[in-house]
């Protein structure tokens, strides 16, 4: 196990430390006393134009960033990942969600422990279109033989998040006549409703859970299940254990390696996708995780969004650090975090089919880097994470900006865009997405440059209003623009963040690829369980205010 280099002991924390401590920010004046600001701190990375101008950051910051980036050894962390080496050291574990979309017939090939990597992922690419294909034609059908109308995903965290964010995205390349819904918590509601109107025979339930024993989507398929057969047998199409296991053959396949316990379920192994221990759940939606995806757009374009991913791998691969726009974003979320003491990060697409977007990132970003020791076990010597929160602009806007625009805490946003609209409505002559757009822009441009109380007095403002209609500015923003919101460039968008979230996780000197974090509040449901269910002794186990909970909850729950 390598040793993180502290990054607060480094030349480069000091020279940010004094940057910090003497930084006068005025966007305004930096604006314009350097024309070319803009123009300067505006990169490409495959399909998207990213503007870093409206940042706290003065020329002499970013080059101190870049030289943490030298001294905290980015780039050899970097090409280590890219290799297979162990780098998620807490489980020792390689981490390749990169793999998961190199082309084929890429060289050279990447072997790692002496297993193709390329051939093995193509393998279950492969296995996952033929049946994705199946699905979609016709071909594979419900035990009565009629065609699948609706997929149900049943999943949680990483088997859920993606899968839902990026069929929302790409609603314009699902398959007409088909749709997918999303089955994650344990509350039952979410079941109930998810099945809501669903014809049985029509639909398709994907159970995604690489071992098999997630108590959330277990519990859930079980309840699917039997959903399934009560509604077949209501309609007088099945009887009986042998039509029950066809039944459950013909709806439901599996993502998962545990081939014994998809079996015991009723599953065919041969209708299993399996996935590998260097995926991790947050970085898995193009891995066979994708399966529900692959079935609503179609394996070309699940293709294209795979293409998109490796497109900004191969940028951040292989980008000098200077214009590598990956490196350049998490540095900044580095200073914004660790100098500017922000505490969350708002993400906010100008996009309704983005709407999962931050929810996704949420995942990705506080699961990977919330963290408070580093990967050799030692405590970290600096702020990590931030909140990540959002929502789509411009309901934003009438919601939670004015905090951002007026409030006393330091919020970065990064506004995302999209040249060409899905759908190019006018309302009369007004072209709609130009209106939206338009909010986009003054908003950044608001956010960066404010208003002062000489120009709202200009306006004719009376006094005593003054100060309340006077905007600050000077609040981080990062601009990302596309020419539309394709499966490619959704790819590219998701993968920007990966490896933005690695970046930071490299200077904190944190493991970003394990979530320990997530396993103790599961057993102890799992030890509290009893006593929810009446069980005394359980029950006198907990802690007092526990305990008051759930006698509460006994009280109250007539069922």
């Amino acid at each position: 196990m390598t040793t993180p280099i502290d990054p607060t002991e480094t030349t480069a924390w000091e020279k940010l430390s004094e940057l910090e401590l003497h930084m006068d920010p005025d966007l305004r004046r930096w604006f314009e006393q350097d024309p070319q600001r803009a123009e300067r701190l505006s990169f490409t990375a495959a399909d998207l134009f990213v503007d870093l101008s409206k940042n706290l950051v003065t020329d002499d910051i970013v080059a101190a960033l870049l030289d943490l980036a030298q001294e905290v050894k980015l780039t050899e962390r970097r090409d280590a990942m890219f290799a297979g080496e162990r780098i998620n050291v807490t489980e020792n574990r390689s981490v390749l969600h990169t793999a998961l979309r190199r082309p084929k017939g890429m060289t050279p090939e990447l072997v790692v422990d002496g297993q193709n990597v390329d051939e093995d992922v193509h393998a279950t690419l492969d296995k996952v279109y033929a049946f994705a294909e199946k699905v979609r034609s016709g071909e594979w059908t419900g035990v009565t033989g009629k065609r699948i109308e609706t997929v149900v995903n049943i999943g949680i965290g990483g088997s859920d998040l993606g899968p839902v964010m990026v069929y929302e995205a790409l609603q314009p390349y699902v398959q007409e006549g088909l749709e997918c819904r999303f089955i994650s918590n344990i509350d039952p509601t979410d079941v109930a409703e998810s099945t809501r109107g669903l014809d049985a025979e029509t639909t398709l339930f994907i159970v995604a859970s690489k071992t098999f024993t997630t108590l959330e989507t277990l519990t859930n398929a079980r309840l699917t299940k039997a959903w399934l057969l009560e509604n077949l047998e209501k309609a007088g199409v099945i009887s009986g254990e042998a039509q029950h296991a066809d039944a459950v053959a013909k709806h439901f396949v599996a993502v998962s390696t545990a081939l014994d316990k998809v079996a015991d379920f009723g599953i065919d192994p041969e209708n299993a996708f399996g996935f590998w221990d260097w995926v991790g759940g947050r970085y898995s939606v193009d891995s066979a995780i994708g399966t529900v995806l692959a079935i609503a757009i179609g394996p070309a374009n699940f293709a294209d969004l795979l293409a998109g991913f490796h497109a900004m791998d191969e940028h951040f691969r292989t980008t000098e650090l200077e214009k590598n726009v990956p490196a350049l974003m998490g540095l900044l979320n580095v200073w914004n975090v660790d100098f500017l003491e922000a505490e969350t990060h708002a993400v906010l697409p100008y996009s309704q089919y983005l709407h999962r977007f931050p929810a996704y990132l949420q995942q990705l970003t506080m699961e990977s880097n919330g963290k408070s020791v580093r990967w050799d076990g030692a405590p970290v010597t600096c702020l990590t994470g931030e909140v990540f929160w959002g929502e789509p602009g411009t309901n934003g806007q009438h919601a939670f900006y004015q905090l951002i625009h007026q409030g006393t805490r330091v919020v970065p946003a990064d506004f995302i865009a999209f040249a060409e609209p899905a759908h190019p409505l006018k309302d009369g002559d007004a072209d709609v997405h130009e209106l939206f757009l338009a909010n986009f822009f003054a908003q950044t441009a608001a956010l960066a440059f404010g208003k002062t109380a000489d120009e709202v007095r200009a306006e004719g403002t009376e006094e005593s209003v003054v100060p309340a209609r006077v905007f600050d500015g000077d609040k981080p923003t990062t601009s990302i623009m596309a020419p539309a919101l394709t499966p490619s460039v959704l790819g590219q968008l998701i993968a920007l963040y990966e490896h933005i979230t690695f970046v930071q996780g490299v200077v904190w000197g944190i493991d970003s690829f394990d979530q320990w974090g997530v396993e103790l509040g599961k057993q102890l449901a799992q030890q509290i369980t009893p006593a929810v269910a009446g069980h005394t002794e359980a029950l006198e186990a907990q802690d007092p205010s526990t305990q008051g909970l759930i006698r509460y909850y006994r009280t109250h729950r007539q069922g």
